[in-house]
């Protein structure tokens, strides 16, 4: 069966903390509304929608996580996101419309890794009770993996931007000569010495809402300010609304996946601060990204931008020399070039649904 453009979508989708699961599974089930599909997205918890999405999208139906009961439901291509474990019914539902020229298609959508395994788990089917099919597909930033969410007008749309139009609708006016650096982090116990070193040049840190506001007020006390930085706090930005706090900034400081992958769409300088894992995981998965993200970097400069996210990362008391700004820049530039020349996520994951029906 060809997939058409009217064919459904089902993404389900369990908050497990911070809405990062929940803000990728929105980018992708937007996206693919763009497309021509009809996305359904099936969520425990989607009061964070209020902020991330607060005029929703057109052609994308949030429904509530269903618990328990029957299902009678049609599914066509079933969207598992990060091992979120379909319901049930949702699966028996599944089962039922095995062989008949209904057949959905059920992939487990994968966290984003640069790991080598990745390419070679990329598209595996895995058989399931009931004689169905799951299949692994992993986002990432090679041509051998499923690429990355971006939208067919991203490019587009970020070129047009007014970066200084936006940021004083935010009531945010840059200073002459003012570096402007975004945050948005978990608990950082690095933060101090990011801070101090931040106050020796012109800064604006722009403070996104929760924990990174909080820590900055907290920081630097009422006046937010310490030597020549000054910081503003941020309310709560839809997904829109942060794509362009990234697009606006010199520097980005980005936590989890979503803003991960924005910011490297942003194309300007960014650290990563990884979720961190108990046992360890998170270290392999952030060298494996820096390994690929280096590879055709100067040694001078991939050296810095090493120690800077090997600080940010463990937390460390005084800050490395960062990388020089217009090398660092025309990097991460180049970096974004690369990807843009790969397919995306939703174009693929389109075509994998074709082809395996």
């Amino acid at each position: 069966m060809v997939d058409k453009p009217t064919s459904r979508w089902d993404i389900f989708c369990r908050v497990i903390d911070n809405h990062g699961d929940l803000g990728v599974c929105w980018r992708l089930a937007c996206d693919l509304a763009a497309r021509g599909r009809k996305v359904r997205l099936w969520v425990d918890d989607a009061s964070a929608l209020a902020w991330m999405a607060p005029a929703g999208a057109l052609g994308v139906s949030v429904l509530p996580w269903p618990e328990a009961g029957p299902c009678d439901e049609p599914f066509e291509v079933v969207v598992e996101a990060f091992g979120c474990e379909l319901p049930v019914a949702v699966v028996a539902r599944m089962a039922q419309m095995e062989h008949t020229e209904h057949t959905p298609v059920w992939i487990n959508l994968e966290y984003l890794s640069a790991e080598a395994f990745v390419e070679r788990c990329h598209g595996l089917p895995s058989p399931q009770a009931g004689g169905l099919r799951k299949w692994f597909y992993y986002p990432g930033f090679t041509p051998g993996t499923g690429g990355l969410i971006r939208e067919s007008d991203l490019l587009r749309r970020q070129q047009s931007f007014d970066a200084n139009a936006w940021l004083r609708a935010q009531g945010v006016v840059p200073r002459d000569s003012e570096h402007i650096v975004s945050l948005f982090c978990y608990e950082q116990p690095a933060l101090p010495a990011l801070l101090e070193q931040l106050s020796k040049r012109p800064t604006l840190l722009l403070a996104t809402a929760g924990h990174a506001a909080r820590q900055v007020e907290s920081l630097l006390g009422p006046s937010l300010r310490r030597g020549t930085l000054r910081a503003h706090l941020l309310p709560a930005l839809p997904q829109t609304g942060y794509d362009h706090l990234l697009w606006s900034s010199d520097l980005n400081f980005v936590r989890g996946e979503d803003s991960f992958v924005r910011a490297q769409w942003a194309g300007k300088p960014f650290v990563w601060q990884i979720y961190p894992q108990a046992d360890g995981a998170d270290a392999l998965k952030l060298q494996a990204f820096l390994d690929q993200f280096l590879a055709l970097a100067d040694a001078p400069l991939a050296s810095r931008i090493r120690a800077t996210w090997s600080a940010w990362n463990t937390g460390a008391a005084a800050w490395p020399t960062e990388p020089e700004d217009a090398a660092w820049q025309r990097h991460c530039s180049n970096w974004r070039d690369t990807l843009a020349r790969q397919s995306d996520l939703a174009s693929q994951l389109i075509g994998f649904a074709a082809q395996t029906r």
